[in-house]
């Protein structure tokens, strides 16, 4: 099934969430109920991404997508990295861990994408930017379909130009990282006002993220032309989401109100609830991915002490709305939703 037959057929996409939360069995969960689940390539290896690729097959999954964070920017000063690093020693040492490395990597780029080719995954997405023509090209020619990710109507043109089979279109209420090209330069609109002119700029498939959290708000994107939805923290509170339980929790959480764009855990802007990691480091560096390997065993060692406050809460601005369901229980909930929304016009 081409691309665009596949999106109108199944609406609902999973989006792809890094750091372990989009797990085989999230994935295989939402497309055995008529969805499209999709793996996060973003910090793993290679090989390891390979295991997660066997594992959504081996469940008899057929229809999924794989994302990749493309590579961009350079090596930040090591003034500046020398800097943030005395600003979290004050954390590490409250977690009983040490600051990470200040590496800089293109998160197994090339072996990733030799990996993808060769096994011919059905749907690869790119966030971060738009991998040269050349790449898209190779994919293509193995049986996948491209997606990018894109913040504003130039980038969704340079995904077109390059040869992307479609657009996904992020709008400012996205949780997790914002996928603009430039994170410097990213459109900080919200979806309503992005999507329609992303639409008309571009003449393929176009699929809509960002705060979209019930069938309602799948209805009001395809009406304004998208052809399909993608949710995440609609889905982080299902039990095959591999979200850690002091995140899913703090979802719930009185003491949480808002989200906040931050640079703080990773040094690339993302949404996530408020917490007080945030607000201690607001002047975060610009510098990905070396802030990520950082505070990464801060990350870990908050998470393993159930301390919300010192982990990366990543959520969108809908948050409240979110639902512990199984997955597929979740998808036939928003399937049923979009259709009576539907129905009322």
């Amino acid at each position: 099934m081409h691309l665009p037959e596949l999106l109108r057929a199944r609406p609902i996409l999973q989006a792809p969430m890094a750091g372990g939360t989009s797990t085989p069995a999230l994935v295989h969960a939402v497309t055995d109920a008529g969805g499209v689940g999709s793996l996060a390539a973003g910090y793993l290896s290679a090989s390891e991404l390979a295991g997660r690729i066997d594992a959504v097959r081996d469940l008899g999954t057929d229809v999924f997508g794989v994302n990749v964070f493309v590579p961009s920017g350079s090596a930040a000063p090591a003034s500046v990295l020398a800097d943030y690093r005395a600003e979290l020693a004050g954390d590490a040492e409250r977690l009983g861990t040490e600051v990470g490395p200040a590496r800089f990597d293109d998160d197994d780029w090339d072996a990733t994408i030799d990996l993808l080719v060769e096994a011919g995954a059905p749907i690869v997405s790119f966030t971060f930017g738009c991998p040269f023509a050349r790449t898209l090209d190779r994919l293509r020619a193995a049986g996948s379909a491209t997606i990018v990710t894109a913040t504003t109507v130039e980038e969704a043109r340079t995904a077109v130009h390059r040869g992307a089979d479609a657009v996904c279109v992020q709008g400012l209420e996205a949780g997790g990282h914002r996928a603009t090209f430039d994170p410097d330069h990213g459109d900080d609109r919200p979806l309503a006002a992005l999507l329609p002119e992303v639409v008309r700029a571009v003449d393929v498939p176009v699929i809509a993220a960002g705060g979209i959290m019930d069938g309602a708000d799948i209805t009001a994107v395809l009406s304004a032309g998208a052809v399909a939805a993608q949710l995440g923290t609609a889905f982080l509170r299902c039990p095959e989401s591999g979200a850690p339980a002091a995140h899913k929790a703090a979802l719930t959480d009185p003491d949480f109100v808002e989200t906040s764009l931050t640079r703080a855990f990773t040094g690339r802007p993302a949404r996530g609830l408020t917490n007080r990691f945030m607000r201690d480091h607001e002047d975060a560096p610009g510098a990905y991915p070396e802030v990520h390997h950082m505070t990464r065993p801060l990350r870990g060692a908050a998470a393993r002490a159930g301390e919300p406050e010192g982990m990366a809460l990543w959520a969108g601005t809908g948050f409240r709305r979110s639902r512990e369901l199984p997955a597929a229980d979740l998808v036939a909930a928003l399937r049923a939703e979009a259709a009576e929304a539907d129905a009322r016009g």
